[in-house]
């Protein structure tokens, strides 16, 4: 079913911004290690900046300019959906990523039963936690 679209409510997730350190190198990560398309790119020197599409109009924008990797703050990661966790991270990990949490499947205890994820985490050569994330009912 269709999301509703309210007037001035929220219609979805756009995208997550990141600034990094090793522009080039994390762009090329996001493009040629995660497949992700470009859709905008902008700026020069740490100016610069880049739109990647993650399918389903869901994106990540890269900025230069990063000082250093970041620190575990409010957002602890973002996770990207995949139809194969496994390949998603040894795909990751040929691009430069980090293995931080093996893939595992995990049954979380919601309330309408347990559901099952599998799920592996990297460290980008941005500095960057991202989660592989496959839904393993349905």
């Amino acid at each position: 079913m269709p999301a509703r679209k309210e007037k001035g409510g929220v219609n979805g997730f756009h995208h997550v911004a990141i600034r990094v350190k090793d522009f080039d190198g994390t762009v090329r990560f996001y493009k040629e290690g995660l497949g992700l398309k470009e859709r905008l790119a902008w700026g020069e020197g740490d100016g610069r900046a880049v739109l990647l599409d993650a399918g389903n109009d869901n994106c990540v924008e890269i900025f230069a300019g990063g000082k250093s990797a970041p620190a575990e703050g409010n957002i602890m990661h973002f996770a990207l959906r995949t139809e194969d966790c496994d390949a998603a991270l040894k795909r990751a990990q040929a691009a430069g990523a980090t293995v931080t949490r093996e893939p595992r499947t995990v049954a979380l205890p919601a309330q309408t039963g347990p559901v099952s994820i599998r799920v592996a985490f990297v460290r980008s050569p941005g500095g960057e936690a991202v989660e592989f994330f496959q839904d393993m009912h349905g």
